[in-house]
């Protein structure tokens, strides 16, 4: 199993970027897929998920109206864009997969890519 984040790096203060994590070893149209985000000295937080069909999204309030969390269940790959970026959404954003099955979770992390929002 592997989820591989790509796409971060640093921009400037209003500026965009796109993150992409491509999963492979697992039947990735069966999991919801999530991007979570930790920013030095603070503890990991949800940024956005996206159901198994991608019918459904939820963010946390922080990102709504600037994030857009979707999925290529063709590619394996699910998507963050990132708009209109400020210094505090710099972070290592990860990719994450879970599925439930009656009492079972299933999940699988990505190792992380760098954000850093800085002029």
């Amino acid at each position: 199993v592997q989820l591989v984040e790509s796409g971060g790096g640093l921009v400037q203060p209003g500026g965009s970027l796109r993150l992409s994590c491509a999963a492979s070893g697992f039947t990735f149209s069966n999991y919801d897929m999530s991007w979570y985000r930790q920013a030095p000295g603070k503890e990991r937080e949800l940024v956005a998920t996206i159901t198994s069909a991608g019918g459904s999204t939820n963010y946390a309030d922080s990102m709504k109206g600037r994030f857009t969390i979707s999925r290529d269940n063709a590619k394996n790959t699910v998507y963050l864009q990132m708009n209109s970026l400020k210094p505090e959404d710099t972070a290592v954003y990860y990719c994450r997969a879970v599925r439930r099955v009656t009492i079972v979770t299933y999940s699988y992390w990505g190792q992380g890519t760098q954000v850093t929002v800085s002029s």
